[in-house]
């Protein structure tokens, strides 16, 4: 199950950084690729908003 980014994200960046695939890409709200995601929970668990939730 892919992860995705809510209207929470202050585009700090810290969750591409953790990505192992590189499935995040830049903008004024962050979003994951689905296709890529590993649903391996990186993201979400480094983001200080709590804006990266399970679909």
């Amino acid at each position: 199950m892919a992860y995705r980014i809510t209207d929470s994200c202050v585009a700090c960046g810290t969750c591409a950084g953790e990505c192992p695939v590189g499935a995040i890409s830049e903008g004024d709200i962050y979003s994951i690729n689905a296709d890529e995601c590993l649903s391996c929970g990186s993201c979400a668990s480094a983001c200080p908003t709590g804006a990266i939730v399970e679909e």
